[in-house]
C-alpha cells in the first residue's frame, strides 16, 4: 500500500518479535528497539535467523518447551510470553527460519509499551527481520511517538522504496541503511536478491537529509569489501556537506549464524583499518568500527 501521508485512524498490526525496552546500540541515546517479524533477504551472515519468516504451525517446537510457554491450539502454536524464560529451545528446532514467540500488536498498543519506558529513552528504532515490510504500521506509531516528543529511526536493508513511503518518512528522523554489497551480482551472493533499490534508496535519503548511517558487515571471503566500501562512500560523499552520514563498519562474527555459515573468518585489524581509511580518503569522518 503507497504511503500518501494522508491522517488514517489507528488501524494497523504488526508481528512483534522482541521489545528492548533500554538500548544504547540501535541509534543514539537511549533508546526503545523493536524488532519486527519477517524478511526478505536471505543474508548468509544474519545473526537472527530466526527474525526471517513466519511460523507455519508444524508443532515441532511445542513439546521442546520447558516451561509450557507453547501450546497447541487447534493446529496453531500459541505464545504465553509470561512463561517463557528466553531459553531458545523453539528457535534452535525450528528448520524454517522462524519464531513461535511472538506478539501481534496494533499500533496503539506498542505505543502503550514504548510509554512504560518513559521518561527514560531518547527515541525508538525499529528493526528487524525487516521493519519496512510494515510501513503504514510504522508511521501509526512514529505519529504517536512525535507526540511525545521522542526521537524515530529505522534500521533497514532497504529493500523497499522509500519513495512511496512519503507520510513515514515525514515522522521519520533518519534512516539507518545496510549496504550489503555495491556490485549487484555480490550482492545476490550475499543476500539471493539484487540491490538496485537498496542503493536507490541510498542516494534518495541522502538527498533528503534522511540517511542517518550506512552499514557494511565485512566478510572478507564472501565478497569484494573494499569495493563495497569504495563505492557506496564515493556516490554518498557529496551530500556530507549538507548533513552527516555515519558509516558503521561491522566484523562478521559467527555468533548465531546459521551453522552451514559459519565458516567464514572475522577480518583482521588490518583489513577493518583499510576499510575505514577508503571511507575518510571518500570524505567520510564519522566512522565507526565493531
Amino acid at each position: 500500500m503507497q504511503d500518501t501521508g494522508e491522517e488514517s485512524p489507528l488501524v494497523f498490526c504488526a508481528d512483534i518479535n522482541k521489545i528492548i525496552p533500554f538500548s544504547s546500540v540501535d541509534g543514539p541515546g537511549n533508546r526503545t528497539a523493536i524488532f519486527l517479524q519477517g524478511c526478505n533477504f536471505n543474508c548468509r551472515y544474519c545473526h537472527n535467523p530466526e527474525t526471517r519468516n513466519h511460523c507455519i504451525n508444524c508443532m515441532d517446537c511445542v513439546p521442546g518447551c520447558p516451561t509450557n510457554a507453547l501450546k497447541n491450539n487447534n493446529g496453531k502454536v500459541e505464545f504465553y510470553p509470561e512463561k517463557c524464560i528466553d531459553c531458545d529451545n523453539c528457535i534452535n528446532i525450528c528448520k524454517y527460519g522462524a519464531t513461535p514467540r511472538i506478539v501481534r500488536l496494533t499500533s496503539r498498543e506498542t505505543f502503550e509499551k514504548i510509554c512504560e519506558n518513559l521518561p527514560f529513552i531518547r527515541g525508538v528504532t525499529f528493526s528487524g527481520g525487516e521493519c519496512m515490510l510494515y510501513p503504514d504500521f510504522m508511521r501509526e506509531v512514529f505519529s504517536l511517538c512525535k507526540e511525545k516528543n521522542l526521537g524515530t529511526l529505522i534500521d533497514s536493508n532497504g529493500s523497499v522504496d522509500f519513495k512511496k513511503h512519503l507520510g513515514l518518512l515525514e515522522v521519520t528522523d533518519g534512516v539507518m541503511l545496510d549496504i550489503k554489497a555495491y556490485d549487484f551480482d555480490e550482492h545476490i551472493k550475499v543476500t539471493d536478491k539484487g540491490n538496485d533499490i537498496v542503493l536507490k534508496n541510498a542516494l534518495f535519503l541522502a538527498e533528503r537529509g534522511k540517511l542517518f548511517e550506512i552499514r557494511t558487515v565485512i566478510v572478507p571471503e564472501l565478497f569484494d569489501f573494499r569495493k563495497t566500501v569504495d563505492d557506496i562512500s564515493r556516490i554518498l560523499s557529496p551530500y556530507l556537506e549538507r548533513s552527516n552520514i555515519r558509516y558503521k563498519l561491522i566484523s562478521y562474527r559467527e555468533n548465531g549464524v546459521r551453522k552451514e555459515y559459519r565458516n567464514y573468518r572475522m577480518p583482521n585489524e588490518k583489513e577493518l583499518n583499510e576499510a575505514k581509511d577508503i571511507a575518510v580518503k571518500n570524505g567520510f569522518n564519522d566512522i565507526v568500527l565493531i
